[in-house]
């Protein structure tokens, strides 16, 4: 259950300039103070919209939100930082519409309470003020979006005097986020929410189920900013990657899958359950079953039997009608030999000691990369360096971690390598980063709690 504690002293203390900062823009206390972690994806990437298993842990970097209710049924939400963020108000809280073609901060605060008002048939929603602020990197692939539509989900159910279950909450917020029109899969707003500190999670969906994953002894996680920003809801490349894995899925269960069941298959998770057939048989399949290492539109009409217009109506997401051209043996070899690799880092976890252990984690994280960068081309030239120059510095492994076209590298680094680690990247990539905050930039975190409301006495 989503409970609220009272905010104690020393929290107090710790807020003590957020909360100056609501007095400053409200004239008065905040009702409630709500803390939601980013995080960072260790293995499993763009696999959760298959159906597949993820590994994330949630980060000490977060956004905190204030709220105060009111009855005038309005919304008005501010944010520390005016110079990116600049103020947002509406009286329409009881018809919210979001617009996907023109996408601003404040779209992903009115996902989060478009999904609870809808999904829990909320009438008359109590009108709030809020101010946001936060020290999780934007567009950097560490969920300050997804933090940000749970932080206004808890707050429309606070404010609303709702009840409900952290799991619950969390596929609501992955249901929502999908009105600003990016088709994910549910692991940012699941970590969010059922993160536990000091513990990484293995993430399985349908049903949503969250496993504790206790990371080996002398593991360290650095993240490392390529500052070069993506927002994957103001660009296409992902749900075309979404719409080439649903493709794939189709056409494989329609070679696998008897009389007309491919028509009810929309991942690929549906194909590997339903054929019988295990990750690493479908894996060796996928030439003969995939063949082309392009397909045209029409091939894809021509292997599904179907028009153009079920191809529109009832396969491509809105943004993605125009596509002439789709890479589905490779999209899907990314997804299956990503999901073997996130239960055999499970396994390591669980099983492996000491350097041996790192050593394999390391090895799997690598994999990743170059999945990633190769198959499901999702990586960038400054990913691509930062991984590169954390194996030259000592890391036993790095990858990619969020959605990839920019963001966030995660690197496995040996604990007494840490220091001299973190040295030598600062020197190599960022040396001509001109303003970058290296404090921000290039980061250890620790795994952290999942999200907290406070009620202010």
């Amino acid at each position: 259950m989503l409970s609220t504690e009272k905010l104690s002293e020393g929290l107090k203390n710790k807020y003590a300039d957020f909360i100056k900062s609501f007095e400053d823009a409200y004239g008065c206390a905040p009702e409630y103070v709500v803390r939601v972690p980013g995080r960072v994806n260790l293995i499993g990437e763009h696999i959760d919209y298959c159906g597949y298993a993820v590994h994330p842990m949630a980060i000490e970097q977060d956004i905190i939100l204030g709220l105060r209710t009111t009855d005038d049924g309005k919304l008005q939400l501010q944010n520390t930082n005016k110079k990116r963020y600049p103020d947002f108000s509406t009286d329409k809280l009881n018809n919210i519409e979001i617009s996907t073609e023109t996408i601003n901060w404040w779209s992903y605060f009115l996902c989060g309470l478009k999904g609870v008002y809808e999904d829990m048939n909320v009438e008359n929603p109590k009108g709030m003020q809020v101010l946001v602020s936060g020290c999780i990197p934007p567009s950097a692939g560490l969920s300050s979006s997804s933090a940000l539509v749970v932080g206004s989900a808890i707050i429309a159910t606070v404010s609303n005097g709702i009840e409900t279950e952290r799991s619950s909450l969390a596929s609501l917020c992955a249901r929502a986020e999908r009105f600003i029109g990016t088709q994910g899969g549910g692991m940012d707003q699941a970590i969010e929410l059922l993160a536990q500190e000091g513990q990484a999670k293995l993430i399985e969906f349908n049903p949503l189920v969250a496993n504790d994953v206790k990371l080996p002894q002398g593991s360290v996680f650095v993240i490392a900013n390529s500052l070069q920003e993506k927002n994957k809801a103001a660009s296409n490349e992902f749900n075309s990657r979404v719409v080439e894995c649903r493709l794939a899925a189709k056409i494989l269960g329609k070679k696998l899958l008897k009389d007309e069941a491919w028509k009810e298959v929309k991942k690929l998770r549906d194909v590997e359950k339903q054929s019988g057939k295990s990750l690493e048989d479908l894996i060796k399949i996928l030439d003969s079953c995939l063949p082309k290492e392009v397909y045209s539109r029409e091939d894809v009409l021509s292997e599904l039997g179907i028009t153009d217009q079920y191809l529109r109506d009832d396969i491509l997401t809105s943004n993605t009608q125009e596509l002439q051209t789709f890479k589905l043996k490779q999209r899907a070899r990314h997804v299956l030999s990503e999901s073997n690799r996130v239960y055999r880092f499970r396994e390591v976890c669980h099983n492996s000691k000491g350097e041996q252990g790192l050593m394999e984690l390391g090895e799997l994280m690598s994999a990743s990369h170059k999945s990633c960068r190769y198959d499901y081309e999702c990586s960038a030239e400054g990913l691509d360096t930062l991984t590169e120059l954390a194996i030259k510095n000592g890391a036993l492994g790095s990858r990619l971690t969020g959605a990839g076209w920019g963001g966030c590298t995660v690197s496995l680094v040996p604990e007494s390598k840490v220091d001299g680690f973190l040295t030598e990247l600062k020197a190599s990539y960022y040396k001509d980063k001109q303003n970058a905050d290296l404090e921000s930039a290039i980061f250890v975190s620790k795994p952290s709690a999942g999200a907290t409301v406070w009620q202010l006495s």
